[in-house]
C-alpha cells in the first residue's frame, strides 16, 4: 500500500466542499424538478461561473479536520467544542444539530440532548457521514482505527447506531477510494469490503442489494433523504459506478433530489479521495467561495492534515 499524497487530501476536502456547494442551491427539490431545470450534468457544468457557497456539511468537516491536525485523533469533547466555535447558523444546519450545538455553546448537557433527540433514540441522520471522509484518509491503511475514530467523530451529535454506521461506512469508503487510486476500481470487491464493516441490518441489506444490481441502475431503493440509511449508500454508489469521473459522480448525486447538498458532499468527498484535487475541474474549484474559511483556507487545511498524516507514518519522509 502506497502512502497517500497531498493531492488525495486536497481532493477529499475540496471534493466535499464543491459537491456541497453545487448541491446547496438545489436542496430539497424533487428529482423531476431538478431534471426539468437542469438536468444535473448541466447544473454541474455551472456555466454561469457564479460563486458557490458551502453549507454546514463542509463547516462541520472543518472541525473534524482541525481536531485531527491538532490532536491526531478524535476527542469527542474537544470536537464538540470545535463544532460550537465554528458554528454559523446561516450555513443551513438542521434542527437537531442546532439544538445540540447551542447546548454545547451554552455549557448545557449536550450529551443528554444528543442521546434523547428525535423521540429518545438519538439521531439516525447523515450528519456524522457528511463530515467524516477526510478521517478515512488520515488513518489509512489502519481500518480498525478508522472505525474507532469515525465512531468517536459521530458521538457529539449522533447516538443512534444507524447514524453512527453511516459515518463509519463513509470513512471506510473514502479510505478504500484513496487506496485504490492509480489502479482500476473493482466495484464488487469495493462493496464486499464495505460490507464487512456494516454493523446494522439496514446497511447490510443495502450493500448486499448493491452487489446484486448492475452499475447505473436506479438508486431509488437507497433513498435521497437525510436519514443515513436513506442517503449514504446512494452517495457511495454514485461514486463506485463512476469512480474516475468526479463530475459524473456529483451530477448523479444531485440528480437524486431531496437532500442534494449532503448527497453530493458525501459522493464528492469519496470521489475526490480517489481522483485528487487534480481530478476536480478547475472551473468548479475556482468558483468555490474564498472568504476567510473558503477555498484557500480549505487547501491549506488539507495540507496541514496531510503533513499530520505523514508525521504519523512509520519511517516518514516529507
Amino acid at each position: 500500500m502506497s502512502r497517500l499524497t497531498l493531492d488525495h487530501f486536497q481532493g477529499v476536502i475540496l471534493g466535499l466542499a464543491v459537491g456541497d456547494a453545487i448541491g446547496s442551491a438545489w436542496e430539497g427539490m424533487p428529482a423531476d424538478m431538478i431534471y426539468s431545470m437542469g438536468p444535473a450534468d448541466r447544473i454541474v457544468e455551472h456555466a454561469a461561473r457564479d460563486p458557490i457557497y458551502y453549507t454546514d456539511d463542509t463547516q462541520m468537516t472543518i472541525s473534524v479536520v482541525q481536531e485531527l491536525v491538532e490532536r491526531k485523533c478524535i476527542d469527542k469533547y474537544s470536537l464538540a467544542k470545535r463544532f460550537a466555535e465554528n458554528y454559523h447558523p446561516d450555513r443551513g444546519y438542521g434542527q437537531g444539530a442546532r439544538r445540540i450545538i447551542n447546548a454545547i455553546g451554552f455549557g448545557e448537557d449536550w450529551e443528554a440532548i444528543a442521546r434523547n433527540i428525535f423521540n429518545g433514540d438519538g439521531s439516525l441522520g447523515n450528519g456524522a457521514a457528511m463530515r467524516v471522509a477526510p478521517l478515512g484518509l488520515f488513518f489509512y491503511p489502519n481500518f480498525d482505527e478508522i472505525v474507532i475514530q469515525a465512531e468517536l467523530s459521530a458521538a457529539p451529535t449522533h447516538c443512534h447506531e444507524i447514524g453512527v454506521d453511516g459515518g463509519r461506512l463513509v470513512a471506510i469508503a473514502a479510505a478504500l477510494s484513496a487506496g485504490s487510486s492509480g489502479s482500476k476500481l473493482d466495484r464488487t470487491s469495493f462493496l464486499q469490503k464495505l460490507l464487512t464493516f456494516a454493523k446494522t441490518e439496514e446497511f447490510q441489506w443495502q450493500i448486499e442489494h448493491a452487489l446484486q444490481i448492475s452499475p447505473f441502475q436506479t438508486l431509488i431503493a437507497f433513498g435521497n433523504s437525510l436519514e443515513a440509511h436513506r442517503s449514504v449508500m446512494t452517495s457511495i454508489l454514485c461514486f463506485v459506478d463512476s469512480p474516475d469521473d468526479y463530475v459524473a459522480t456529483i451530477a448523479r448525486a444531485i440528480g437524486q433530489g431531496n437532500d442534494v447538498d449532503t448527497l453530493a458532499a458525501m459522493a464528492g468527498a469519496i470521489s475526490g479521495a480517489r481522483v485528487g484535487l487534480s481530478g476536480i475541474p478547475d472551473y468548479l474549484v475556482d468558483c468555490l467561495e474564498d472568504n476567510h474559511k473558503g477555498k484557500t483556507f480549505l487547501l491549506d487545511l488539507a495540507e496541514d492534515l496531510w503533513l499530520a498524516y505523514q508525521s504519523n507514518q512509520p519511517n516518514r519522509t516529507l
